[in-house]
């Protein structure tokens, strides 16, 4: 009998705690959270090697198209620049992450990254939170009404550049002079820095701040980075100087005290209505140069590429500017109208973007765990999303690899699509600057110029921007007198 009993109550216990023993397993393996497929790659460096190396052959593109292939069409998981990541493809996932920006996610740059860019009094707080947003009035400084203003000395700079750096030679390199032109005018606008000289001395450090920003943070003697610390410490030694003379000029109230961009910055208030410190004054102008310096210059020197390419192409191009430069006469500045009736040439830097766009993508990261297409994107994994999972999609894009600028006429690409400014709240504020400074120039450059390439297979890199590896060399031909 007492076996019986014996026996019983083991089967008892035995009964009540199968089923327990079944809810903590399950619940242990339910609180693991359902990762997008993919792999992190190796220890700390993950699959950063492999993009490198794609964008180094000019094919950032197989990187993510390989994935998208292997794992999801929707999402998959990685880990670039020592961070977990989950690559959001499709228009669906821009449109997602566009409009979740500061609900779900904000957005993440590299610890290296910032440590370059900020004043190192700033760097601590731009760790702790997302200061790289753009000033609350810079929207309003770049908006349309504001433009107008700009447009004619964006005419005449483009124009002194092109008769000082490209008129007496025969052959150019593009890239260089065009980044050189970005950055004088940025310069020019932003700061009322005019001397060439001084440009010149700014100019020089900057491409090597530039250059070091995705390089292996080592900080030792020789690296890529010690020389972009060291740049950018002497940058922002410079700007001090000119942001306290230029703040001194407007407490006093003097009329010589220009209005420009530099000027709305000493006096804006930030969300705590507080006036930003010199410090951080001086990180956001640096951290404005390189966003509009780089991309204008790149987007400019691929559309003189397919110009050069594509003859009828480039003929429409000339007839539409010429039109513009007869209505303006030889003494006149373009203007506002102007930009606007340049209809078929922002088609064609529009379909340059599309194949070349300037920026591969930009990053976030997840405040919070959320899921997205049946997968959990863990809070603190960042999230990356990338032009090349939409602009040459077939589906969006018939016979991608083909440059038409004609599928830009009429409603254009379908919404979330075509993506080189980004979208949402974070959709990039200097787009129609950027128009504005791309136009003007291809306006100086076609209404001048018929151009040959000197290497028809020169070969383009990315880091992170598009880079032809020898500058983009070009024969230059004055137009006939006819034609002007």
């Amino acid at each position: 009998m007492d076996l019986f009993f014996s026996s019983l109550l083991h089967l008892i216990l035995f009964s009540v705690s199968l089923p327990i023993l079944f809810l903590i397993i399950y619940s242990r393996k339910s609180s693991n959270p359902k990762l997008p497929p993919g792999t992190l790659g190796w220890p700390v460096i993950g699959e950063t090697l492999e993009f490198a190396l794609a964008c180094q052959r000019g094919n950032p593109t197989k990187f993510v198209r390989d994935r998208m292939n292997k794992y999801s069409s929707q999402v998959f998981k990685t880990s670039l620049l020592e961070a977990n990541m989950a690559v959001i493809c499709g228009a669906s996932g821009n449109k997602f992450l566009f409009s979740n920006e500061d609900k779900l996610v904000v957005s993440w740059w590299q610890r290296s990254m910032k440590k370059i860019l900020c004043f190192p009094s700033v760097l601590n707080e731009t760790l702790a939170r997302d200061n790289f947003k753009p000033p609350t009035f810079l929207p309003q400084y770049l908006k349309p009404e504001a433009l107008q203003h700009y447009i004619a000395v964006m005419d005449s700079m483009a124009g002194d550049h092109i008769e000082i750096y490209w008129s007496p030679h025969g052959e150019v390199k593009v890239f260089p002079m065009a980044k050189k032109y970005s950055f004088a005018l940025a310069l020019q606008l932003f700061m009322s820095i005019a001397d060439p000289r001084y440009v010149e001395m700014i100019y020089h450090p900057f491409q090597i701040l530039t250059q070091g920003l995705l390089s292996v943070p080592i900080d030792i003697p020789g690296t890529a980075f010690n020389r972009a610390l060291k740049a950018s410490k002497f940058i922002h030694g410079e700007f001090l100087k000119i942001i306290r003379k230029r703040k001194m000029e407007l407490e006093e109230k003097k009329e010589s005290a220009p209005r420009d961009l530099l000027s709305h910055m000493l006096s804006a208030l930030d969300e705590n209505r507080d006036v930003k410190s010199e410090m951080e004054i001086s990180t956001q102008v640096i951290c404005l140069l390189f966003a509009t310096h780089h991309t204008t210059s790149s987007v400019i020197t691929f559309i003189l590429k397919y110009l050069a390419e594509f003859p009828d192409v480039y003929s429409k191009v000339l007839k539409e500017q010429m039109e513009i430069a007869k209505s303006k006469g030889p003494e006149g500045f373009l203007k506002w109208d102007d930009i606007q009736k340049m209809k078929y040439t922002w088609n064609v830097a529009n379909e340059t973007m599309r194949l070349t766009p300037p920026v591969q993508g930009t990053f976030r990261e997840a405040i919070t765990d959320f899921t997205y297409a049946g997968f959990t994107i863990p809070k603190g994994w960042k999230m990356h999303w990338n032009v090349n999972t939409t602009h040459r999609d077939p589906k969006y894009f018939p016979n991608p690899e083909k440059f038409d600028p004609s599928r830009f006429e009429g409603k254009g690409p379908q919404p979330f699509t075509f993506v080189p400014f980004g979208g949402g709240p974070r959709m990039c504020p200097g787009r129609k600057y950027a128009q504005a400074q791309v136009l003007a120039f291809i306006h100086n450059v076609v209404t001048r110029f018929k151009w040959e390439k000197v290497d028809p297979s020169e070969k383009v890199t990315y880091n992170p921007s598009p880079i032809p590896s020898k500058g983009f060399p070009i024969h230059l031909r004055p137009l006939e007198n006819e034609f002007i």
